[in-house]
């Protein structure tokens, strides 16, 4: 455990580090930690911190940096988050409203990206249970009709049906009324566990264009891949953090255009309770290893379908980025979430 002497060192370190990029000396922490501490004193609790290997020291300057140790640590009991200031509140407020779900995500992603200067990212919905809001059934011919399926997130679903005999216009309706009525506004996987004991009640043969228009339901909600949205992936080449090694620049746009090793990460914040953060190696991405990723999941009605973040620099300004990847999860998950 750090002493309060060397936490605040630490913190102070990394903070001026964030604000200038330069490496910070004894003298300057000396003026900038409100410790009543000689700059030789400094440099003792500094030799510690670098021991631990909390900060290193460049071949190229006396001062040091924060590593991906350091960052952590300051992350996790030293941040103070500062509140979104008002302009930046309203302009997200009033960029996510209700849409379509493909909207939204690249709505988020680009407004993450304007906001913090890195990199928006966002994984489209991916739902376990899909409520639908209307069905509906359209003779085409003998045997043939197609299945209309709206979602509550507004997605439609088209299927052609081959059924065993052919359905009259008046039972067509009397099936999607049936779904639409006593259904509508509930999963998909809790009707199909409803479906066996209730159905069968109905009179006549419409109960297998109703258990069709089910699995189909499923089966397509089931099949949508899940896909990662990008925005402002060129900010990066304006953090002179990353820009400056331009091979692994290279190799970081790459990850971008693969996008597999981001979905995976992403998915791991799916559980995470509120904002989650990688800093450096902790993502298990080698091309990441000099990025942080600052994530949140969100929602709708409450289940969880998605996660959004930013990627940028390790020395970004967290206090900042976080308040902003938070809220953002929070008012997506309002505008894709119904009543």
């Amino acid at each position: 455990m750090l002493n309060e002497r060397a936490q605040r060192l630490l913190k102070a370190l990394v903070e001026r580090y964030i604000a200038d990029g330069q490496p910070v000396g004894s003298r300057t922490l000396a003026m900038v930690a409100g410790l009543d501490l000689s700059p030789a004193s400094i440099r003792n609790v500094l030799a510690d911190l670098e021991e631990m290997g909390l900060i290193a020291s460049p071949h190229t300057s006396a001062g040091r940096v924060p590593t991906a140790k350091g960052y952590r640590l300051f992350v996790d009991r030293m941040l103070t988050i500062r509140p979104l200031e008002e302009g930046t509140l309203h302009e997200l407020e009033h960029s996510l409203q209700p849409d379509s779900p493909q909207r939204i995500a690249q709505s988020a992603s680009l407004l993450l990206s304007d906001l913090t200067h890195f990199a928006g990212v966002v994984i489209t919905p991916q739902r376990l249970d899909v409520a639908f809001r209307q069905v509906e059934f359209l003779r085409l011919s003998e045997r043939r009709i197609l299945l209309i399926l709206v979602t509550m997130d507004g997605d439609v679903q088209n299927h052609l049906l081959n059924p065993s005999r052919d359905y009259s216009p008046t039972e067509l309706i009397e099936a999607a009324n049936f779904l639409n009525q006593h259904y509508a506004g509930q999963g998909l996987s809790s009707i199909a566990q409803r479906m066996e004991s209730e159905l069968h009640q109905l009179k006549g043969d419409i109960t297998e264009l109703m258990a069709a228009a089910i699995r189909f339901g499923q089966s397509a909600m089931s099949d949508v891949p899940a896909s990662v949205v990008i925005a402002g992936g060129t900010n990066l080449l304006n953090v002179s953090d990353l820009s400056d090694d331009l091979t692994r620049l290279r190799e970081l746009f790459e990850t971008f255009e693969r996008k597999t090793e981001l979905l995976e990460l992403l998915n791991q914040s799916r559980n995470a309770q509120g904002v989650n953060i990688f800093i450096g190696e902790e993502s298990g991405v080698v091309t990441l290893g000099e990025c942080s990723i600052v994530t949140a999941p969100y929602c709708i009605n409450g289940q969880v379908v998605g996660t959004l973040g930013v990627v940028g620099p390790t020395r970004m300004a967290y206090e900042r980025v976080i308040p902003i990847v938070d809220i953002t999860s929070r008012l997506v998950s309002s505008a894709l979430s119904y009543q």
